[in-house]
């Protein structure tokens, strides 16, 4: 499989690689990882080149010194007013298509996560961070709204109230703080972050991948529909688990060897 060559070599805004079944994207557009042109057509191919390949797992990272000081504001500058709906519909578009991956996704704050970047850390299944790291949505900085999905993906995790709190301030949120809202799922230590949150993401990867996809599109029909619309897709769901290969030799393993058994699922 050919990757894009958007994201592959050093100077990628956003780089895919693979760590065996876990894929990798990491943002590096120095030195604050703006989101500019380039950052979104590499976010958009990427997306695209996921949902056509989906791998096992996804961690999303970012080197540098911040995460992310978010949208680069020459974009709104250079936006005509009658461009805007088709261009946020766009963006919103690698959002809804990062959400609806199949496989479990992860997305590591070490530290500052602004705008963009925090909109598709919401649209992510897990988020990580150390408790120091910053997150905000601003825009109200420039008189505007977030775009990207973030202020409804907040109010999913958080409730209405502190979603309408945090981008009507623009205020910065700890990573430990929203830790206890909900939104940020394990807060690791800065010393050891990369190593932590890459082990998180690669125990997903080799975890039951099918059980995983099932659970997800329970969460999903749950948050569209209520508990009812879960509980009419739970039963076809559980279905397509239970032909999995994994789930056969789990199930084996588990009455030969306990509980504490040391299966290797296979992602089938």
């Amino acid at each position: 499989m050919t990757l894009p060559p958007v994201l592959t070599g050093e100077s990628a805004a956003l780089r895919l690689t693979f760590d065996g079944p876990l894929a990798v994207l990491t943002l590096h557009n120095p030195p604050m990882n703006l989101f500019d042109k380039a950052m979104w057509d590499a976010w958009a191919d990427a997306v695209a080149w996921l949902t056509a390949h989906p791998p096992r797992a996804l961690l999303v990272r970012a080197r540098g010194r911040v995460v992310s000081a978010g949208v680069d504001v020459n974009v709104f500058a250079g936006l005509a007013a009658e461009d805007a709906a088709s261009f946020w519909r766009t963006q919103l578009g690698i959002t809804r298509a990062l959400e609806a991956l199949p496989c479990p996704t992860v997305f590591a704050a070490h530290s500052l996560t602004l705008t963009a970047a925090f909109e598709l850390a919401l649209a992510c299944d897990l988020v990580l961070a150390t408790p120091q790291a910053r997150f905000g949505l601003v825009e109200r900085k420039i008189a505007f709204t977030p775009a990207m999905g973030g202020t409804q993906r907040l109010a999913e995790r958080a409730g209405p109230a502190r979603a309408r709190e945090l981008v009507m301030t623009g205020d910065l949120y700890r990573g430990s703080v929203l830790a206890d809202w909900g939104v940020v799922n394990a807060l690791f230590p800065p010393d050891s972050f990369d190593t932590d949150a890459h082990a998180y993401a690669m125990r997903l990867a080799t975890g039951p991948t099918r059980a995983h996809e099932a659970t997800k599109s329970v969460v999903r029909h749950c948050l569209d529909g209520g508990v009812a619309a879960a509980d009419a897709a739970v039963p076809d769901l559980a279905a397509s688990v239970a032909a999995t290969s994994d789930h056969h030799r789990a199930v084996a393993a588990f009455l030969s060897d306990g509980p504490e058994h040391t299966t290797e699922y296979e992602g089938r």
